[in-house]
């Protein structure tokens, strides 16, 4: 929905205008239809307006209750906020605006940070309280709205990107050692509060950050199902959580068409997509607008599933658009994509995300997406083995199956000076494993894999690539309610019929078989997997950079086997380990960090 910034300070000093204008700029293409601009005191706020909710000025931002004293900037969504703002109105407060950022602002005059328990929907945002001097930052339930934090002695600034803060300046752009590790062993992950850079950290999902005026601080996580068998299920067979999982997602899909402006659909023709399509027909909306995108093979690989989307808009009538993208045509956009980043993504959709947000945010500023049904309902073809081993056994399980190298072949790697000397990847995942409440192995990873790992994956991805374009993605299967309900199901009803089964059981209702009992797909770009001339041209530019040079992260004999077999070296997980490496180099040179 938008993109905010701001400053505080505890020194004494006045928030540096100057550098809060330089971030709220640096979103501008998050929040194209508006820009605003406050401070007061220690604090300074930013804000860039994409308009979904009340189009009128009066839902501009930053907003101020003028009674309280409270000050808000606000990014994503609450979906409840016209429930919520009947039940303040009943309390006595009055509004100027129809907007949801009005709601939040007096839910956190109402309740104070315990408004976040109470609100339904994606969001980020940053309260000034005048009367005390604090700032309090939140985070939704599942990390879909991003917050990123530079703190400095005196000063903490924060923003919706870390573009943002570096355009703020006085960031240590450094790298993180054990943040680079993550990054090289879990699929281009790192986990909150890391980032790959020392000097720029990520408020956690769920969290409440209360920040005193003389920078003191201290956090509430305010969310955390239980990955445990509840009383009230006892009893309940696979047709039973059939129906609760498809009333479930219903009440996710339509509680994220609340907005002023049409909504769109990105359709990969998969059963996640497929299954919103199917959703809103059924909720009788008519010629939904819907979108797919696929690339030109490459060495035999296909590069699109326009077979089953065009089956699915078929079957609901939709106002289907399909977008092929040549590979000639990938690199020019790989560039554009990294710059988008706010952390480097080694996932091949990412291009493809940034391509298709393009082309929808021509027709609608609004779609709802697919993300997160895999992780929630154990759809990856890993889960099973995950499920096969005693509980104490799940972190060594998880890395075999899970990690892209092991911390010895790192050494192999990175230069000595970015190389910690202990597993970091394997310390966060048994730190996130270890705390009770996950019933079995399978409850322990799929709790890291919702929680932590999804977050900055593609819950990440699909914010950064259609924000790009001023398109706000809304993600029903992340609805905390679906989750928590998906937290409590058996295993065994989840990795049913090859991974989702729970999932493939409600979609029979609504969708053709073709869609249910397809192999699993994905976003292709081949032009990425296979290394196609343009794009193995602009990695070879990369890598030979004077940056890339100075830089010195990877032992040079390593990267010299790399480019002398561009597509022969794959990781555990079968990932092109040059693109990887080239994709991070190609994100630090994007962003201006030598």
């Amino acid at each position: 929905m938008c993109g905010l910034s701001g400053e505080i300070r505890f020194d004494g000093g006045r928030p540096d205008l100057a550098a809060v204008e330089r971030m709220t700029d640096r979103l501008a293409a998050r929040g194209p239809d508006g820009r605003g601009l406050w401070s007061q005191g220690a604090m300074a706020l930013g804000h860039r307006r994409l308009k979904i909710i009340d189009l009128s000025e009066r839902g501009a931002q930053p907003m101020t209750d003028p009674e309280s004293g409270l000050t808000v900037v606000f990014n994503g969504c609450v979906y409840n906020y016209r429930a919520l703002r009947q039940e303040l109105e009943d309390l006595g407060h009055r509004f100027f605006s129809t907007s949801d950022t009005e709601v939040l602002l007096k839910a956190y005059r109402q309740w104070g940070t315990a408004c976040v328990r109470r609100l339904f929907g994606m969001f980020a945002f940053a309260v000034a309280e005048a009367d005390t001097g604090r700032l309090v930052l939140g985070r939704d339930r599942l990390g879909i709205k991003p917050l990123y934090l530079a703190r400095r002695p005196g000063r903490l600034r924060f923003a919706s990107s870390l573009p943002a803060l570096l355009a703020g300046g006085g960031v240590d752009t450094s790298i993180d050692p054990a943040a680079l590790h993550q990054y090289l062993t879990l699929h281009g992950t790192v986990a909150a509060p890391r980032t790959v850079l020392s000097g720029v950290r990520k408020l956690p999902p769920a969290t409440v950050r209360v920040v005193e005026p003389d920078g003191g601080q201290h956090d509430e996580c305010y969310w955390q199902p239980s990955y445990s068998r509840r009383p009230e299920h006892a009893g309940m067979d696979a047709a039973d959580w059939r129906d609760a999982v498809l009333d479930a997602l219903r009440t996710a899909v339509r509680r994220r068409t609340v907005a002023d402006v049409p909504i769109g659909v990105l359709l990969s023709g998969g059963l996640d997509s497929s299954l919103i399509v199917a959703l809103l027909a059924e909720a009788g909306q008519d010629d939904q607008a819907t979108f797919s995108v696929g690339f030109e093979a490459e060495r035999g690989e296909q590069g699109d599933e326009f077979a089953y989307s065009d089956l699915v808009a078929r079957e609901f009538a939709t106002d289907h658009h399909q977008i092929m993208v040549p590979s000639d045509r990938v690199r020019g956009a790989l560039d554009r994509a990294v710059a988008a980043m706010s952390e480097p993504m080694v996932s091949h959709d990412v291009v493809a995300f940034h391509l298709l947000s393009e082309e929808v945010s021509k027709h609608v500023s609004v779609v709802q997406s697919g993300q997160g049904a895999d992780e929630v309902f154990a759809g990856y073809r890993w889960h099973p083995a995950l499920a096969a081993v005693p509980r104490e056994r799940e972190p060594e399980t998880f890395a075999k199956v899970f990690f892209d190298r092991s911390h010895a072949e790192l050494g192999r790697m990175l230069q000595p000076e970015v190389l910690v000397d202990h597993d970091a990847s394997g310390e966060l995942v048994r730190a996130n494993m270890a705390p009770p409440g996950a019933e079995t192995a399978l409850d322990a990873a799929i709790r890291l894999d919702t929680h932590v790992l999804m977050v900055d994956d593609p819950v990440k991805r699909v914010d950064n690539m259609t924000m790009d374009w001023g398109l706000e993605a809304r993600v029903p299967f992340l609805d905390h309610e679906l989750v928590e309900l998906a937290a409590a199901c058996p295993p065994q009803f989840k990795l049913a019929h090859g991974g989702k089964g729970v999932l493939k059981d409600a979609a029979r209702k609504l969708l053709p078989p073709e869609v249910i009992d397809r192999p699993k797909g994905y976003f292709p770009v081949p032009a990425i997997r296979r290394m196609a001339p343009p794009v193995l041209g602009r990695i070879e530019q990369v890598l030979s950079a004077p940056e890339a040079r100075a830089r010195g992260i990877f032992q040079e004999a390593y990267l010299a086997g790399l480019l002398a077999a561009p597509d022969a070296h794959r990781t555990a997980r079968g990932a092109n380990a040059l693109w990887q490496v080239a994709l991070l180099e190609m994100w630090l040179q994007s962003h201006g960090i030598n």
